[in-house]
Parts: structure tokens; C-alpha cells; sequence
């Protein structure tokens, strides 16, 4: 089957941990990767934002990413790239006329919106995940919203208009609906999480003799690195590691890293807290491995790939009960899920943690037992081969793949 992906912003091949680079990226990436495995020929369409990029290049996973000469060739914050989505469109098309595609799958809204405007006049099925809503995003952040006026409108368009749409975590399902979605075109497909990466066995970082909570993530506020801080001066002989943003030699110059450092100074915790700026993917799991819990404490999260690999990594997760960690994190079986945004919920979830090293070690190896059962990136495509096949022609069907009946969750 040839697929197409869409990504506008998110590209496979980015490096993680800037503001718009995150578990987009690692979702499409990772799927195209599995998907290839399964013998489709698999091609990602992402916007150029480099004008050094080729054209075209074919990734050692065995899928193929295009850059597509959509707005300036430089890179753009996500909210501004609105007004570049019909130049793509018509790049998609030209593209899909000469080599038409199986099935169309678009990440993102506006990439969705590009999709959509090809495949329509194209008659191509087009599946989208959005992995973010505005609705929900308007609600956390309210005025702090720097999404595109328009987008609350356009997006429940795009929902409405799919073919499909997979929808990354239970609690999306409910805000489609709201939105005028049917129930009956949505499946829920998870993200999924590299096995042989992601482990309990390897190298491990050093560290001293303080126990340690690692985050990782995007450096915006809304990923709620300052709940943990504020959780610190009631959790003793402990330090907190935090992962994400960008390089460690230009965190001096990041707004959330310096927000951050103030807030610690001010706490009294900053001898304590510990920011490692962006770190290669390869190395995350030495990182997530050295941690005796792994906090992740966003306001709210579509779906969350940090406490994934925690769990592969067989450690314990200190979770917000929002979103997409509803469905991953199993309370008191793979950790703990809390109230978001309340620092006393986050001490009092680890002090009970560090207080009985059996339950931790427990809930650490439940943990990697719900990622290999749940979640590697081969059972995340068969799902959504499994949507693929109910919207193609039953010859692209993978020999390899029995038919199997598409439930709607």
C-alpha cells in the first residue's frame, strides 16, 4: 500500500525538544518506521524550513520524507503557519496526481486542512490525528492562546470532513464529539513507544547519592515543569532532573529555563534542580533509567510519549490525570495519577514512592509489562492498518495481514 503522511510542522527528521518539536515528530517517525517494516511504501510530506534540505530523503527506517516549498524556507512558529496551507495543498496535488497514493493520513490540523483540499479533488481517503485540539488547548491557556483566530473553526471542519479519524487517547473521542464528529468514524490509536530503545537493561547516567525525579519535555509552561519544582522543598534528599528545551548552552537565554531557575532560587530548591537542555533520542533511556520516579505534570496533555518510555524503561510515573495519561498510567499498577497543577498531590504521590521501595520497583515492572503489551510501535500500526484497510480496496491489503474487523475504539 502507498501511504501518505502529512506533517506540516512536525517533521521525522527534526531534533526534539524545541518549542515545536516534540512527540509529533517521534509519533510520525516512529509509525512511518513500523509501517515500512510491514512492507508499505510509506512517504512523509513535511513543510522545508531550511533551505539546505534535499528535496527528498530516504531514512535508514525505510520510508521516504519530502520537504515541501511551502511559505519561507526557514523555521516558523506552528501558529504562523496557517496562511502556507494552500501553497502545500497544491504541492500535494501536483505530487498526488503524478504518483497517486493508497490512503492519505494527516498529523496535525493544518495539516489536515492541506490534505483534505488534496485528496478531496484527488478522491483519496483521508485519515487525520490530531494530537492536540484547540478547543482543549483554549481551555487550559485562555488568553495565553497564541493559536490562529480561525483555528477552533477550521479544526472542527477538518474532524468533521475526514474519512476517519484516529484519535490518540479515550478523552478526544468525547471532545470530537462534541465538536460534531461521529462516534462511529473514530478509533482510538495510541502512541506507541520503541521497545528495543526503551528498556529496562542498559547504561545508566551517573549520579550522586540524592534520589532523583526526572521530567522531560518541551520547554512551554504548560508542560507544568513548575509543579514539580514547587513539589521539591517538601520531598528531602532529593534532586530533580529536567530534560527538554534547547541546547544547555543557550538555556540562559530561554524564557521557560530562566523561569524556572527563578522559581527554584526562590523555593530555595535550586542547589536541587537540575536542567540538561535537549538530549539526542538515543540517549534518553540512560537518563529515564538513572530516575527512581519519572514526574510528568502538564496542565494537560493530548496524549504523552514521556511516561510511555518511562514505563518500557521499567520506572515508576508520578502523572496529571489529564488526557491521554488517563489511558497509559494505571493508577497504583504502573504509578500514580494526580491532580494537575497541585504541587502537594506530586510530594505526597513520591514521598509514599521513596517510602516503600517494593511498591516502586513494583509498579515499575507493571509498568514495562503494559508498554510490551500495549504499546510497541508494531501493535500501534496494525491498528492503523487496520483503519487503512477499511478505507482502501481490498487488493492493497497486506497478504501478510489477516482481515480483521475495525472496532470503533
Amino acid at each position: 500500500m502507498k501511504i501518505a503522511m502529512v506533517s506540516e510542522h512536525a517533521s521525522p527528521l527534526a531534533a526534539l525538544g524545541g518549542a515545536d518539536a516534540g512527540g509529533q515528530n517521534v509519533h510520525v517517525a516512529e509509525l512511518s518506521a513500523a509501517l515500512a517494516r510491514r512492507g508499505h511504501r510509506v512517504t512523509v510530506y513535511t513543510r522545508r524550513d531550511d533551505p539546505e534540505l534535499p528535496e527528498r530523503v530516504r531514512t535508514e527506517q525505510g520510508y521516504t520524507v519530502v520537504h515541501v516549498p511551502a511559505g519561507p524556507p526557514e523555521q516558523l512558529p506552528k501558529d504562523e503557519l496557517l496562511t502556507h496551507m494552500g501553497p502545500f495543498a497544491r504541492f500535494l496535488d501536483a505530487e498526488w496526481s503524478a504518483d497517486r497514493p493508497d490512503i492519505t493520513h494527516a498529523h496535525f490540523w493544518m495539516s489536515g486542512i492541506a490534505t483534505q483540499l488534496a485528496a478531496r479533488h484527488l478522491n483519496l481517503p483521508a485519515v487525520q490525528t490530531f494530537h492536540a485540539l484547540g478547543v482543549v488547548k483554549r481551555r487550559y491557556q485562555g488568553a495565553q492562546d497564541t493559536s490562529p483566530t480561525d483555528r477552533l473553526r477550521l479544526e472542527a471542519t477538518v474532524a468533521r470532513t475526514a474519512t476517519w479519524v484516529a484519535a490518540t487517547c479515550t478523552d478526544e473521542v468525547f471532545e470530537l464529539m462534541r465538536m460534531g464528529r461521529s462516534r462511529s468514524r473514530i478509533s482510538v490509536v495510541p502512541c506507541g513507544v520503541n521497545l528495543d530503545l526503551f528498556r529496562p537493561e542498559g547504561p545508566t547516567v551517573p549520579r550522586g547519592d540524592y534520589r532523583r525525579i526526572v521530567s522531560v519535555g518541551r520547554f512551554v509552561p504548560r508542560k507544568g515543569f513548575d509543579v514539580v519544582v514547587r513539589a521539591l522543598p517538601f520531598i528531602r534528599d532529593t534532586e530533580l532532573v529536567i530534560v527538554g528545551g534547547p541546547d544547555v548552552t543557550r538555556l540562559d537565554a530561554d524564557p521557560e529555563a530562566c523561569r524556572l531557575r527563578a522559581l527554584a532560587e526562590e523555593l530555595g530548591v535550586a542547589d536541587r534542580v537540575r536542567l540538561y537542555g535537549s538530549v539526542a533520542r538515543e540517549d534518553m533511556p540512560a537518563i529515564l533509567r538513572s530516575a527512581d520516579v519519572v514526574a510528568c505534570t502538564p496542565w494537560y496533555e493530548p496524549f504523552g510519549i514521556v511516561p510511555l518510555e518511562a514505563m518500557a524503561c521499567g520506572v515508576p510515573v508520578i502523572a496529571s490525570a489529564v488526557g491521554g495519561m488517563l489511558d497509559t498510567v494505571v493508577h497504583d499498577v504502573t504509578g500514580r495519577l494526580v491532580r494537575p497543577r497541585r504541587p502537594d498531590k506530586v510530594a505526597e504521590a513520591v514521598n509514599h514512592l521513596f517510602r516503600d521501595d517494593f511498591l516502586r520497583q513494583s509498579l515499575g515492572a507493571a509498568g514495562r509489562d503494559r508498554a510490551q503489551a500495549r504499546y510497541s510501535w508494531d501493535r500501534i500500526a496494525a491498528d492503523t492498518q487496520r483503519i487503512y484497510d477499511r478505507l482502501v480496496p481490498a487488493r492493497f491489503t497486506q497478504a501478510t495481514e489477516p482481515a480483521t474487523s475495525l472496532s470503533s475504539g
